[in-house]
């Protein structure tokens, strides 16, 4: 399933609206927002954990990532 994170960032990452909607969340609801996530996932038939979104996350070396990660700290 690790792969599965990496595609699921991707998707996210090439729809704006649906990043913006995340980061608002992750924002106010930081747990929400990774429930969001992993619902997406299952969705997109692209299923993932809140742990392997997390350790992806934290992977990333991505500085736009970074700045979303610090920002949503709290559940992320």
């Amino acid at each position: 399933m690790g792969s599965n994170a990496a595609q699921l960032y991707k998707r996210i990452k090439e729809d704006p609206e649906l990043t913006q909607s995340l980061f608002r969340q992750a924002l106010q609801d930081p747990q929400g927002a990774l429930k969001s996530i992993c619902d997406l996932g299952i969705s997109l038939d692209l299923p993932v954990t809140a742990k392997e979104v997390k350790a992806y996350l934290s992977s990333m070396d991505d500085s736009d990532t970074k700045q979303w990660l610090m920002k949503a700290r709290g559940g992320l």
